[in-house]
């Protein structure tokens, strides 16, 4: 990582006696694929909302680039904040120029410089150039929801700013915006995420920012809050699930990490097979009704950090 791209100090917003943001500190830096997660009502698109200029924030304040709130510094910012609205009955091409007219883009390829995309370029990341003269009006949802990706990257931004993008969707068109968004993310691009869907976060985001209420609750790189990167996690059951407990409390390099219906899941060092518990176990006199593997996910922490809070 590298320089701060985004800095939020204290951010706050009210509506009457609704707190729709609460303190929010955050700090984006450079190459960073930035998720802020949290369901419906957490305040995530109206932090994006502030951070772009469309609404005002109660208290608090932002620095983007390290220059503070400047009207200038969104034109290094790609957003899709809302529905794909193109013209219907233009094509993806036609519709393309318009937008990069009406944000002062100058096209012309002498002018672009090595990093510029040209609309070729862009149809071609987003995967629609054997669409480009077809009308917005016979796209599918996710191909209206790519083209849109494509507009926001128009100019070269710095950043890129997306509120669901995967919303509505069918779980091919899913599946084709996530690839993108990994593709845009390898070209070292900042791109900030706001999302409910849990398994899009995890599988897209370096790092991520958990909302509830306006509040947030947890910030980190995607392995530290799911928080097993460093050792195998396995779950256990017994019969005797007070014996187990106790000898997993007389074992070295061995502990609880949590319990799970009835089951309980150990924490053991990296790279331990199941075999070796279960003969660890025997010789305690232990017999295991069963033994699995356990990968913790990004919903199961989600789930227990918002339930603690």
């Amino acid at each position: 990582m590298g320089d701060t791209i985004l800095e939020i100090n204290h951010l706050s917003k009210n509506y009457k006696d609704i707190k729709a943001i609460s303190d929010l500190s955050l700090k984006i830096e450079s190459q960073m694929v930035y998720g802020l997660l949290g369901p419906n009502g957490s305040g995530k698109t109206t932090t994006l909302g502030i951070l772009l200029g469309v609404i005002r924030q109660s208290k608090g304040s932002f620095s983007w680039f390290g220059e503070g709130e400047k009207d200038e510094n969104r034109k290094r910012i790609g957003a899709l904040l809302e529905t794909p609205n193109f013209y219907p009955y233009l094509s993806a091409q036609e519709n393309l120029e318009l937008v990069a007219k009406i944000k002062g883009i100058d096209l012309n390829p002498e002018n672009l410089d090595s990093n510029s995309k040209s609309i070729d370029d862009v149809l071609e990341l987003v995967g629609l150039t054997e669409r480009r003269k077809s009308k917005f009006r016979t796209f599918s949802l996710g191909m209206k929801q790519r083209l849109a990706i494509g507009a926001a990257l128009l100019g070269d931004p710095q950043v890129l700013v997306l509120d669901e993008p995967t919303n509505g969707l069918d779980p091919q068109g899913i599946a084709e915006i996530r690839d993108l968004i990994i593709e845009i993310g390898k070209s070292g691009r900042t791109i900030i995420i706001a999302s409910h869907i849990l398994d899009e976060i995890e599988k897209v985001c370096t790092h991520c920012a958990i909302l509830r209420k306006g509040e947030l609750l947890q910030t980190g790189t995607i392995s530290d809050i799911i928080g097993n990167q460093d050792a195998t996690l396995i779950k256990l059951t017994s019969n005797d699930i007070k014996a187990l407990k106790t000898a997993i409390n007389q074992m070295d390099k061995v502990s609880i990490y949590k319990e799970d219906e009835g089951a309980i899941i150990i924490r053991t060092e990296s790279g331990t097979k199941t075999s070796d518990v279960n003969q660890m176990f025997f010789d305690k006199g232990i017999v295991l009704s069963a033994l699995n593997m356990f990968n913790e996910s990004l919903e199961n922490q989600f789930l227990e950090i918002v339930g603690k809070s």
